[in-house]
């Protein structure tokens, strides 16, 4: 049956602006990382992908080495893209990356010029797509010019391959370097995607950069790789990240301390109302800047239960403080 998106798509999902821009990007992302490669079942990756622009989120982020394989997480979206959502073009965001390790040689990682562009090219063809939403520098480059990455970006931009540009797993100075540098280029540095969730917060000087900069902010690993939901609270479940081959995540990251601040902490999720997912991803977008936060998920419960997220983001202080008191303890 040829796919028909659902008519009142938009009714529930919250759109919140990215930083001083005109884009809005839906308050919970689909992020492609780990689970919509070549190894995944495509049948439900392509449920998973348009169960989730059912439910209005109409952003999703790759980027070219995502899978596994790399390369493989952009040619699945090619190919929901060509037979679903093609039709939806102008409703959709879609973000890709370069800066990681894709090819062998001098050129295929890291932040130079030749770099950027040639991945922004091989990513444009694994899609289908004819420009990106957002292209981002993935990851900080110390041996590269700060000048020439941020003028890769603006040659995108100008050419028509990206509308808006970011960066990813930067430092507070280096925002504040890579905006300036933009800005004199006359392009908008628009978003920044960083790391952050309750038992990661090193990213919090990033964000109030952001917050003077009038940068976006998107927020990857919200749930810290599974540990910020009820799925290790009593063990290490036979299906879980942590129980097979993840390079991210792995058994002895699965310590009490985290176990027992997971339990306290679901506690107050369910005085909430909430799943510990739930409010996990909740605390996350009560930073100004936080636009978005990007879901990695295996399977289309963990989407249905992640989006009711945004019933609820509301914290009083009284929670907010037993929150920093329990991720304060050592158990």
């Amino acid at each position: 049956m040829p796919y028909s998106a659902n008519e009142n798509r938009y009714e529930k999902m919250i759109y919140n602006r990215v930083g001083k821009s005109g884009l809005k990007l839906p308050a919970v992302s689909l992020g492609m990382w780990q689970n919509f490669g070549d190894r995944a079942v495509f049948d439900d990756v392509r449920t998973m992908m348009l169960a989730a622009f059912d439910l209005g989120i109409t952003h999703y982020d790759i980027a070219n080495n995502y899978g596994p394989t790399p390369g493989s997480a952009e040619e699945t979206f090619g190919r929901v893209f060509e037979k679903d959502l093609k039709p939806y073009r102008d409703e959709i965001i879609v973000s890709s990356k370069a800066g990681y390790y894709m090819w062998p040689g001098p050129y295929g990682e890291w932040g130079s010029k030749k770099n950027l562009i040639a991945s922004c090219d091989q990513s444009l063809k694994r899609t289908g797509l004819e420009y990106f939403d957002i292209f981002y520098h993935h990851r900080p480059d110390p041996e590269t010019p700060l000048e020439e990455t941020m003028d890769a970006l603006a040659q995108l931009v100008r050419q028509g391959k990206a509308l808006y540009v970011g960066i990813s797993n930067y430092n507070a100075a280096d925002t504040e370097k890579a905006y300036a540098i933009l800005k004199d280029m006359g392009v908008r540095l628009l978003i920044h995607q960083a790391s952050y969730n309750m038992f990661n917060r090193r990213n919090e000087e990033v964000f109030a950069a952001c917050d003077r900069l009038g940068i976006g902010a998107a927020l990857f690993s919200p749930l810290a790789q599974g540990l910020l939901t009820d799925k290790y609270l009593n063990g290490i479940p036979a299906d879980s990240r942590a129980a097979g081959p993840s390079v991210f995540l792995h058994r002895e990251n699965i310590t009490p301390d985290k176990v027992e601040k997971a339990r306290r902490l679901n506690e107050i999720a369910s005085s909430r109302g909430q799943s510990l997912a739930q409010m996990a991803l909740s605390w996350d977008l009560r930073h100004a800047c936080a636009a978005t936060v990007l879901l990695g998920v295996s399977r289309l419960s963990q989407i249905l239960d992640s989006v009711k997220a945004i019933d609820n983001l509301a914290f009083t202080q009284d929670e907010l403080d037993a929150i920093d008191g329990i991720l304060s303890m050592t158990f």
